[in-house]
């Protein structure tokens, strides 16, 4: 029960990254590696800002701010200097490397103890756990994320941000200003992922240099699943489902590293995590040969 409750709960916190992921590697059909960078940017900036003092509510927004500015500049190296997408996410997470420890003033990492947090009112006011309070927070923050973005996605500017990355020469053809919606899904993205990493430090305490890493992992392995559970869904009830996929990632990593029968040490996360997307990736592959085998069979079967 206590693995279910843990794995709940932190697939809800990764869900708002998982969602940032969504939105340029599906919506934008970008492969984006700027999470690894902007995942601790925003741990960061919210670290610091609380640390000193900053109601944390003002820090978290500050925070995906940020992670929307690494977003930009991204869009902007990829759309103005034509360098490739995976390129771009190279050079933007390796350049937030120095601007992070710069913003954490050269530590590598930052604690929050006796520092109050966006969970700190519903725990206190309601008396509940910790683990209960970053639920709760978690899921309005979900619900307002997924309503703005829903209704942004259904207006002028949303639907020209879908429609370049379904077809960006037909999108251009319709003078739709293809560059300029590429570097918007890379600013929001960012700026979601951002919001997770200050939501993340929060609610284990700390800001560290290295958080970033597997970002992109976590974020992939949470999408594709929630395109294998369930496929050709409507924006809103596929961002939903977005939050399903975080959860049962985190569950199966969990159960993982709890299994009695192989000894699994935490340092083999990163890992089981990649072995997993891997396996998730292969799934749908797994799954077209499966039926493709059968209607073959089926016509071999007929044709005798």
């Amino acid at each position: 029960m206590d693995i279910l409750i843990s794995s709940v709960t932190q697939g809800a916190v990764w869900a708002v990254m998982a969602i940032g992921v969504y939105i340029t590697f599906r919506l934008l059909d970008i492969p984006d590696l700027t999470a690894e960078g902007t995942f601790p940017l925003g741990a960061a900036i919210a670290a610091v800002l609380m640390s000193q003092g900053i109601s944390p509510v003002l820090a978290t927004l500050a925070a995906t701010a940020g992670g929307a500015l690494g977003g930009l500049v991204a869009g902007l190296i990829h759309t103005k200097m034509y360098i490739p997408p995976l390129l771009t996410g190279i050079l933007v997470l390796t350049g937030l490397y120095s601007i992070n420890l710069h913003v954490m003033d050269g530590r590598p990492n930052i604690t929050l103890l006796n520092v109050d947090t966006i969970y700190t009112p519903i725990q206190e006011t309601f008396n509940l756990t910790k683990n209960m309070a970053v639920l709760v927070v978690s899921f309005i923050v979900l619900a307002i994320v997924i309503s703005l973005l829903v209704l942004f996605l259904h207006t002028e500017i949303g639907l020209a941000l879908r429609s370049t990355g379904d077809n960006t020469e037909m999108s251009e053809a319709n003078g739709i200003n293809t560059n300029s919606m590429k570097t918007l899904g890379y600013m929001i993205g960012n700026g979601l992922i951002a919001l997770s990493g200050a939501m993340i430090a929060q609610k284990d305490g700390y800001s560290d240099i290295q958080m970033g890493i597997g970002t992109i992992v976590i974020g992939l392995a949470s999408v594709i699943i929630a395109e294998v559970i369930l496929k050709d869904l409507t924006i809103g009830r596929r961002l939903t489902t977005i939050i399903l996929g975080s959860i049962i990632y985190r569950l199966i990593i969990d159960l993982i590293l709890n299994q009695p029968i192989i000894p699994i040490q935490t340092t083999d996360l990163k890992l089981f995590s990649a072995i997993l997307l891997a396996l998730i990736l292969y799934f749908p592959e797994f799954q077209a040969r499966r039926n493709s085998r059968r209607q073959l069979a089926k016509a071999n079967q007929g044709g005798q």
